[in-house]
């Protein structure tokens, strides 16, 4: 589908409105970024409410699934990076650090920083970030562990984060090793895909991963979505498509039962949903990056 996009630069003073598809049901199947912005993570709130970081500035804007409206919300800031986002029912926004080693907490009404995690020191690439009612997890693409954020049952953060090893199945390799993650609603068990080797684990609070047998099947996925026991992961090779996985409900075992194609796929890299909607943030790796460079969302149906 050929789109017109509003050309801006990338600038946190106004308010920037996109051009958008129109849907049949009101809520748009694609949705303009700013142009220049990078793009990564992508998390969806409360409301119709998403939210978007920028890979170089750590930028973040919010937008609404259903006008297609973007507004600035985190500004862009020296020596911070976002990449994997994630919010919570208290309106706070987890955002992963990639190379600068830190974890980030905003205030996901009016962007003020809550808490500047350091998660541990370079090189690393802190790439992704789930959130779970009793604690926040990062991955490490580099290094073999998880950061662990604890939350109180009244919802206060702890100070610091703790380092939890990867132990078990997984073994790191050169390259990107773990990158997306997500967690079963209890979230007693966490689910991570190693790109690199395109193999899914289980990660138990103590970080003992369990491969999750595919049947031989590999899975090179970036960002996941778990909804009940259907995973789905963002996969960019040999074509951008989500890639649907049925699973046991032990989590033990799966299989590929779907992909989710769409000609408004440009390097799809995380994604969320709403209701039966799935949405990716597109970052047009393969597209060298400059000022007008366009970024978008794109609508997807489960």
């Amino acid at each position: 589908m050929r789109r017109m996009r509003l050309s801006v630069a990338v600038a946190f003073a106004t308010l920037f409105v996109p051009l958008v598809a129109a849907a049949a049901d009101g809520f748009p199947d694609t949705i303009d970024l700013p142009n220049g912005f990078r793009p990564e993570g992508i998390a969806i709130g409360q409301g119709h409410a998403f939210y978007v970081g920028s890979i170089p500035t750590g930028a973040v804007v919010r937008g609404d699934l259903r006008t297609g409206e973007v507004e600035p919300l985190v500004a862009p800031q020296a020596g911070r990076a976002a990449i994997g986002v994630a919010v919570d029912r208290r309106d706070r926004l987890f955002v992963a650090g990639g190379p600068t080693g830190h974890g980030y907490v905003y205030d996901a009404n009016t962007g003020q920083t809550i808490q500047d995690y350091i998660l541990t020191e370079p090189p690393t690439f802190i790439n992704d970030v789930v959130v779970t009612r009793t604690a926040a997890w990062f991955t490490d693409s580099v290094n073999p562990f998880l950061y662990r954020v604890d939350i109180a049952p009244n919802g206060m953060l702890s100070r610091r984060a703790v380092a939890v090893p990867l132990t078990g199945d997984i073994m790191y390799q050169a390259g990107f090793n773990v990158n997306g993650i997500e967690a079963t609603p209890d979230g007693e068990t966490l689910v991570i895909v190693q790109s690199n080797t395109g193999l899914i684990f289980t990660v138990d609070r103590q970080g003992v991963t369990t491969q999750i047998d595919l049947g031989g099947a590999l899975v090179p996925g970036d960002g996941l979505l778990l909804d009940g026991k259907t995973l789905y992961a963002v996969v960019r090779t040999p074509v951008d498509q989500i890639v649907v996985i049925k699973l046991k409900p032990d989590l033990s075992s799966g299989s590929i039962v779907d992909t989710i194609t769409s000609p408004d796929f440009g390097g799809p890299t995380t994604i969320d949903e709403l209701g039966n909607r799935i949405y990716a943030v597109n970052a047009q790796f393969n597209v060298p990056p400059t000022p007008t460079t366009p970024y978008w969302v794109t609508q997807v149906h489960k």
